[in-house]
């Protein structure tokens, strides 16, 4: 589709949105949202003319391109057929839409219970993991995030959390392998995956093991940095888990249904949670969803013990019908399997070669089209490029940098001091290489704060 300009519609959007809609996370007069006119694809574009390649897929979500005309029609026939109904009944939307999603979940996380998004998906599989153990803790890692509302922000390890953290929802941080900015003082994989289990070990002896239901980890985590876990790392919380009776919830909002070159991460590690959270991808957030899937041995629990919790719109059809659409085309197009060979043919080498040249970029990291560079002053010292949640003056060379992107046509996902590489799944190779081209373009602006 080509964008055609109308300004005068942009503005008038633009003025009803800065006179009415209130924005997550901002000063509300400190932002300037860009009034989109479009998207189709791995494209977007403003009522200016400009367009945009999506390196952030949304929210980290498109994960099948915007307007997939197949998702859209499901949609549309889901309207003329069944536009809502009440959770408490069976309605095929729903039923095939958990069925897709339980074929593909590791192990035996054969129940699905639906949610409006990741947050909620995030909240219902704690509650299950204190109601099926009996304890009040839940152990989460800094550097994560797992949602805005009352529990999943507690459970949020980045400063999102501290507005919101009245200390005592029962949550106790702890550090997660990350080798390059290794809390440990590690030297290799095999060091850091070591020294966090031991770090855990000792966090779960010191706040009592009887006292803690639940670990939850992102599997590879997503906001916070794109940090792949080292080798036996998960399988080493796994063992943990299992030994002390605690629920292990793996929270794969982000890096579920293909994101990673596989249906979810874990099948890169070859573990099992006993929840699985989920949303974002799993129908390209066409529709708010989201959900958790449950182990065999806890929904047991909730067989003759009704679950204390449900949510109006739980496994709405609309939002049902697109994901049984996004699943199958998923699977028609082969669209995991095309995450998987961009990010081993294109953006692994491409972005590595990228940071062979440019002394802005201290480390490259990733799988899939799931990426992140992190960009920093020194290569030697890895002082990272801005301060740790900067503003204002402070985060100049980021701002400068996205801005960088934006004027070659890029719209990058930037956080702190890193600029995420995460566009649809389904992204062609020569889009991921005109964004490469982009990115390119733009780390010359990074360079020029470096020392």
């Amino acid at each position: 589709m080509t964008p055609h300009p109308d300004p005068q519609a942009g503005a008038a959007v633009k003025a009803a949105d800065r006179a009415h809609v209130f924005h997550s996370w901002s000063a509300q007069g400190l932002i300037d949202p860009l009034a989109v006119a479009g998207a189709e694809g791995s494209y977007f574009w403003d009522y200016d003319g400009n367009r945009y390649l999506d390196f952030t897929s949304g929210l980290v979500y498109t994960n099948i391109g915007h307007q997939h005309p197949k998702v859209v029609a499901a949609i549309q026939e889901q309207a003329g057929r069944l536009t809502t109904f009440a959770p408490a009944f069976a309605v095929e939307a729903r039923s095939e839409a958990a069925r897709l999603i339980a074929e593909r979940t590791p192990g035996d996380l054969d129940k699905i219970f639906f949610t409006n998004g990741g947050a909620e998906a995030v909240e219902n599989a704690i509650r299950m993991a204190r109601l099926h153990t009996g304890r009040p803790k839940v152990l989460s890692a800094y550097r994560s995030y797992h949602g805005g509302t009352a529990t999943a922000i507690n459970l949020t390890g980045d400063p999102r959390r501290w507005p919101s953290d009245n200390g005592t929802s029962g949550v106790v941080h702890f550090w997660a392998p990350f080798l390059y900015r290794s809390p440990f003082y590690s030297e290799t994989e095999e060091q850091e995956c070591a020294r966090a289990l031991q770090h855990l070990e000792d966090t779960i002896a010191f706040e009592g093991p009887a006292t803690i239901a639940a670990i939850i980890l992102e599997t590879i985590p997503g906001t916070a940095g794109v940090m792949t876990p080292p080798p036996g790392y998960l399988a080493g919380v796994r063992e943990i888990c299992d030994r002390y009776g605690i629920v292990f919830v793996l929270d794969e909002v982000m890096a579920g249904f293909g994101r990673t070159g596989e249906w979810f991460a874990a099948d890169h590690f070859g573990v099992v949670p006993d929840l699985l959270t989920f949303a974002k991808g799993v129908n390209s957030g066409y529709v708010p969803l989201g959900g958790v899937a449950i182990s065999a041995e806890i929904a047991a629990t909730f067989e003759t013990r009704p679950y204390p919790g449900g949510l109006t719109y739980s496994g709405h059809p609309l939002a049902c019908a697109a994901a049984v659409a996004t699943i199958n085309v998923m699977a028609e197009e082969k669209i995991v399997e095309q995450a998987a060979h961009i990010g081993a043919t294109v953006f692994g080498p491409g972005l590595r070669e990228l940071a062979e040249r440019h002394p802005s970029v201290g480390e490259v990291r990733g799988t899939g089209v799931f990426w992140a560079l992190d960009l920093v002053r020194n290569k030697e010292t890895r002082e990272p490029l801005v301060p740790y949640n900067a503003t204002g003056a402070a985060n100049a060379p980021m701002a400068a940098f996205a801005a960088a992107c934006k004027s070659q046509g890029l719209w990058p996902f930037v956080n702190m001091n890193r600029t995420h590489v995460v566009p649809p799944c389904n992204i062609s190779e020569a889009e991921a290489k005109e964004g490469l081209a982009a990115l390119d373009a733009a780390l010359s602006v990074a360079d020029e704060h470096t020392a």
